[in-house]
């Protein structure tokens, strides 16, 4: 059965993300989406996210057909320029880079014309249009899956067009979520931390990660750690962070 809402507003000690070790969402390569501008920028963002308890980061640049036409290459070199300026201050976090691949018509050919790349051997971070679903959203999912991927759906909070059913839908067709942590907190909307609340209810979220675009992100991440939700979804052992 459908679990709803367990409403609590009280602040508890903190927990940082050491708990889950790995962030498995952010953008850190400069230069190349609407993330990290500089190397600088970059830097600062993963200092900062190596003192809130991340010991490991798989950063996930944008990949839009009409907006940011990233490929392995770019993001291999961009990668490969990041942990240079790491290892020259001696800045000692793992690092390693993905995408979060922007689910329309141009993704969709590709699918088994060439390999994506995922969090691990198998983990794809997909997204969706916040406006509306892909309208062959299932037989999307589906072709991923023949390909051999588990598919992982990025802030699955932020799609208000989804309802309960719409996640357990997707849920029970083997597509895990990931939540931002800023969701969390309100500060997308109220709706969407509701939505939030709602997938920690029903033990959907099997990731977390910080979505983080830029310093303005990275200073709010320890109002999280506070929070009861926060603490509800570590307790349910639901979170599949350190696998990856």
């Amino acid at each position: 059965m459908f679990k709803w809402f367990k409403k609590s507003s009280k602040n508890l000690h903190p927990i940082n993300f050491s708990e889950v070790g790995v962030d498995i969402h952010s953008h850190l390569i400069p230069g190349i989406d609407d993330g990290a501008k500089s190397l600088e920028d970059s830097i600062s963002m993963i200092k900062e996210l190596k003192n809130l308890g991340f010991s490991k980061i798989i950063t996930t640049p944008h990949i839009m057909s009409d907006l940011y036409k990233n490929s392995p290459e770019i993001i291999n070199s961009g990668l490969s320029i990041l942990k240079e300026r790491l290892a020259k201050e001696k800045i000692e976090i793992e690092i390693s880079a993905a995408a979060e691949y922007y689910v329309d018509y141009d993704f969709e050919q590709r699918i088994g014309k060439e390999r994506f790349m995922t969090l691990d051997d198998k983990h794809l971070l997909i997204e969706f249009s916040f406006l509306e679903s892909p309208r062959n959203m299932n037989d999307i999912i589906f072709k991923l899956q023949l390909e051999g991927y588990t598919v992982v759906l990025a802030h699955p909070a932020r799609y208000q067009y989804f309802s309960l059913e719409d996640y357990s839908s997707l849920n029970n067709r083997g597509v895990l979520f990931q939540l931002n942590l800023l969701s969390l907190t309100g500060y997308y909307s109220k709706q969407v931390q509701q939505n939030a609340e709602l997938l920690i209810n029903n033990n959907f979220i099997s990731f977390v990660g910080t979505d983080c675009h830029n310093m303005h992100h990275a200073k709010l991440y320890h109002k999280c750690q506070t929070l009861e939700l926060w603490h509800r979804l570590l307790k349910s052992d639901s979170l599949k962070n350190k696998n990856l």
